[in-house]
C-alpha cells in the first residue's frame, strides 16, 4: 500500500509531500490544475522513461519518493530479497531526474535499474489511463486481459517458451538448409578432391622424408665412389696412405722420446691418430657394404614426390602443407554430412515442440474458455449497472489448431456485445459509443482489479463520457472496491468523488513569475466545498452545499 509521496521540482511541481491512507482516495481540483501530476510523479517513480522537460524549469533534478508498506505483499518481498534490497516492511522508492535528462533509480537506498524498479512496481501499484477503453477494440489487448482476469501465467509462459523453442529450432532448420543448397556443389568437389586425396594417402612429414629419401638415392653411386676414394688414400693405398704415415712418424717419435721425453706426449697423439684412421676405415668399409644403388627405389620416390608436388600445385599449397590440406577437406566433408543429419534431427525436433506448443495451448484455450465464462457474467451484470439495463458482453474465443504457432497461443478473441434489446450481438468496436465503451471499459478494469489484486489501484480519470445516475454507479463500484484494496482516483465527477474515504484538493496558482501546484487533503467541510464546487462551478450556493452533504452523506 502506497503511505507517502514526496515530490521536488517536477513540472510545475515546486514541492510536494502527501500522506496516504487505505480505502477509496479521490483527487479533484479545477480543469489544467494539474491533478494528474501526482501520478505522473508516482509513475516516474515506478520505473516509467525520464525526460529532462519533467525537471522544473531553473532547477537542477527533480526528485519523486514513494513510500509503500509491503507487511502483506510476499511477492514484493520475495523480489527485494531475491535483489538483497529488503528493509523491513517498508519500501521506498526514489527516482532523481537531473535537468539534463539523466536519470537514477534507488530501491530502499540501493542504486538499480529502470526495469528493476518497474518490475517491483507491478508488484506494488496498477495504474489504469484515462484512454484505457481505447485499447478495448484491439483483439491483443482483449485476449491480455482475459489472461489477467484467468491468472493462468503458468500455462501462459509455458506456451511463450515452446513458442520462443519452436522459433529457434525453425531458425537453425532455415540457416542450415540454406546453407546445404550452397554447399551442394561444394559436397561434390570435396568428395572427389577427399577420395584423390585418400588414394594417394600422404601421411604427415612424409613429404619431408620423401625428399631427403629421394636425395640420398639420387647420390648413391657418388657417396660410394667418394668414400672409395678416401678409403684408398686414408688407408688401403700401398704406397704412402694416411695410416702409414701417420704410424711411421708415431714409431719415429717414440724412438725420439727415449732421448727427449719431452717429445713422448708427441709420439702418443700420432699413435692416437693412427687407431682414429684405422676406425675411421672400419666405418667407411661398413658404410659400403650396407649401401647400394637402387633404381627402382629411386623410380618409387621420384614418383612419389611428383605426384606430391602435383597435387600441391592442384590446390595452391606447398607440398609439405598437402597432408594437413587432406585433414582439412575430410573435416569439412563431415561436417556437410553432420549438417544434413541434424536437419532430419530439427525435423523431428520441431513437430514434437509443435505438438507440445499445441497440446499446451489447448490447455491455455481451455483455462481462457473458463475464465471468459465467468467474466461473461460479471461483466454482463456491471454493465447493467452502468445504466446500460439490457447490456450483454460476451467473449468469442476460437482456438484455430492449424494458427502459426505464436507467444500468446493459438485463441483467436472478440469482447462482443449488445446494449440495446433487440439487437444482434456484434464485436463491440463496431456498435459500442464511446460513452458506453468508456462504461465497459471501466466495468472490465475494476473487475479484473478486483480479481488481480493488485494492492494499490490507481483509475487516472476513468471516468470520462460518464454523468448522472452512471456517474453514482461507477463511484460505488469503486468505493467497494476501495474496500478491500487501495484505491486512487483523479475524477472531476461530484458522485465519484465523493464515493471515496478520503480526498484531495489540486490548485494551481502563480507569484507572477513561476506557475506552482499545491495538494491538500480536505476535511469534512473542505470536501463539502469542493463537492459544491463541482455541482455548481465557481458560484456555490447554499442549494449546492446541501446536494454536496447529501451527496456525501448518502455515499459514506
Amino acid at each position: 500500500m502506497l503511505i507517502a509521496l514526496e515530490v521536488s521540482n517536477f513540472a510545475i511541481v515546486s514541492q510536494l509531500s502527501t500522506e496516504w491512507s487505505a480505502g477509496m482516495t479521490t483527487i479533484t481540483g479545477e480543469t489544467g490544475a494539474g491533478k494528474s501530476i501526482a501520478i505522473d510523479a508516482l509513475s516516474l517513480c515506478l520505473g516509467e522513461r525520464s525526460e529532462a522537460a519533467m525537471v522544473r524549469p531553473g532547477a537542477e533534478k527533480a526528485e519523486v519518493t514513494a513510500q509503500f508498506d509491503i507487511r502483506h505483499l510476499p511477492k514484493a518481498k520475495a523480489f527485494l530479497a531475491q535483489h538483497d534490497l529488503l528493509s523491513d516492511d517498508e519500501c521506498i522508492l526514489r527516482r532523481v531526474i537531473s535537468h539534463t535528462g539523466r536519470s537514477k533509480a534507488y530501491i530502499n537506498g540501493s542504486a538499480v535499474t529502470a526495469s528493476q524498479l518497474k518490475s517491483l512496481s507491478q508488484l506494488l501499484i496498477a495504474i489504469h489511463g484515462q484512454h484505457a477503453h481505447q485499447l478495448l477494440s484491439k483483439n491483443e489487448h482483449q485476449l491480455q486481459l482475459l489472461d489477467e482476469y484467468a491468472g493462468h501465467f503458468d500455462l501462459l509462459n509455458k506456451t511463450k517458451s515452446l513458442f520462443k523453442q519452436y522459433q529457434s529450432l525453425k531458425k537453425e532448420h532455415a540457416q542450415l538448409l540454406q546453407l546445404q543448397q550452397q554447399q551442394q556443389a561444394q559436397q561434390q568437389l570435396l568428395e572427389y578432391q577427399v577420395a584423390e586425396l585418400d588414394d594417394f594417402a600422404l601421411e604427415p612429414g612424409e613429404y619431408e622424408l620423401v625428399e631427403s629419401e629421394h636425395s640420398l638415392l639420387s647420390h648413391t653411386q657418388t657417396l660410394l665412389e667418394s668414400s672409395q676414394r678416401e678409403l684408398q688414400h686414408l688407408y688401403d693405398e700401398d704406397n704412402g696412405n694416411a695410416y702409414s704415415l701417420v704410424q711411421h712418424s708415431a714409431n719415429t717419435f717414440a724412438e725420439l722420446a727415449q732421448i727427449d721425453p719431452q717429445l713422448s706426449p708427441v709420439a702418443d697423439l700420432l699413435f692416437e691418430a693412427a687407431v682414429q684412421i684405422e676406425d675411421a676405415a672400419a666405418q667407411i668399409r661398413r658404410y659400403q657394404e650396407k649401401t647400394e644403388c637402387d633404381p627402382n627405389r629411386l623410380n618409387e620416390v621420384e614418383e612419389r614426390m611428383a605426384k606430391t608436388l602435383e597435387l600441391a600445385r592442384k590446390h595452391h599449397i606447398r607440398p609439405e602443407e598437402l597432408a594437413e590440406f587432406h585433414t582439412q577437406l575430410v573435416n569439412s566433408l563431415t561436417k556437410i554430412s553432420h549438417d544434413s543429419k541434424r536437419l532430419e534431427q530439427l525435423d523431428s525436433e520441431i513437430e514434437s515442440t509443435k505438438e507440445e506448443y499445441y497440446f499446451t495451448a489447448r490447455q491455455l484455450s481451455d483455462s481462457r474458455e473458463a475464465a471468459a465464462t465467468e467474466l461473461n457474467q460479471l461483466i454482463s451484470n456491471s454493465m447493467q449497472t452502468l445504466s446500460m439495463e439490457n447490456g450483454v458482453f460476451e467473449i468469442a474465443l476460437h482456438f484455430d489448431a492449424d494458427a502459426t504457432p505464436s507467444a500468446s497461443g493459438a485463441d483467436k478473441i472478440d469482447f462482443m456485445v449488445c446494449t440495446n434489446p433487440g439487437q444482434p450481438i456484434q464485436p463491440l468496436a463496431k456498435v459500442a459509443s464511446g460513452g458506453e465503451l468508456s462504461r465497459i471499459s471501466l466495468a472490465i478494469q475494476v473487475i479484473i482489479a478486483a480479481k488481480v489484486t493488485t494492492p494499490t489501484l490507481i483509475f487516472d480519470e476513468v471516468d470520462v463520457g460518464i454523468s448522472g445516475p452512471t456517474a453514482s454507479a461507477v463511484g460505488l463500484l469503486l468505493r467497494q472496491l476501495g474496500e478491500s484494496t487501495q484505491v486512487i482516483c483523479v475524477t472531476h465527477l461530484p458522485q465519484v468523488a465523493c464515493s471515496g474515504h478520503h480526498q484531495f484538493f489540486v490548485a494551481k496558482f502563480s507569484d507572477g513569475q513561476q506557475t506552482h501546484t499545491q495538494m491538500r487533503q480536505l476535511d469534512e467541510q473542505g470536501r463539502i466545498n469542493e463537492i459544491a464546487r463541482l455541482l455548481g462551478g465557481n458560484n456555490i450556493s447554499q442549494t449546492t452545499l446541501s446536494n454536496a452533504q447529501e451527496l456525501l452523506a448518502a455515499c459514506a
